[in-house]
């Protein structure tokens, strides 16, 4: 079993950061991929990046130079850095597992950026 928590969502201005985390816990000997998919009101869930077992990354062409993945092999834990937020940013943002062939998804974490 598989249990992935996010924490560090919340409100913030325009042009502001905040950090994401995920930790993953249960039996993970060692995952494909990583990282973090959001949701804003009627739209479909959309990848914001990802970082593979050899640590490559992905980054949706919306984010890229504003957000950066990391992670901390040790504590099976991804970071979501995210600067200069814009209000379009604003969703519910789910950390994703891909761990062999199936997906795991942690219940997610509000971000919402004022203007």
């Amino acid at each position: 079993q598989v249990q992935l928590v996010e924490s560090g969502g919340g409100l913030v201005q325009a042009g502001g950061s905040l950090k994401l985390s995920c930790a993953a816990s249960g039996t993970i000997l060692t995952f494909n991929a990583m990282g973090w998919y959001r949701q804003a009101p009627g739209k479909q869930r959309e990848l914001v990046a990802e970082i593979t077992r050899g640590a490559s990354t992905t980054y949706a062409d919306s984010v890229k130079g504003r957000f950066t993945i990391s992670r901390e092999y040790a504590k099976n834990t991804v970071f979501l850095q995210m600067n200069s937020l814009k209000p379009e940013d604003t969703a519910m943002y789910y950390c994703h597992m891909l761990l062999g062939a199936r997906n795991y998804w942690g219940q997610g974490t509000q971000v919402t950026v004022s203007s």
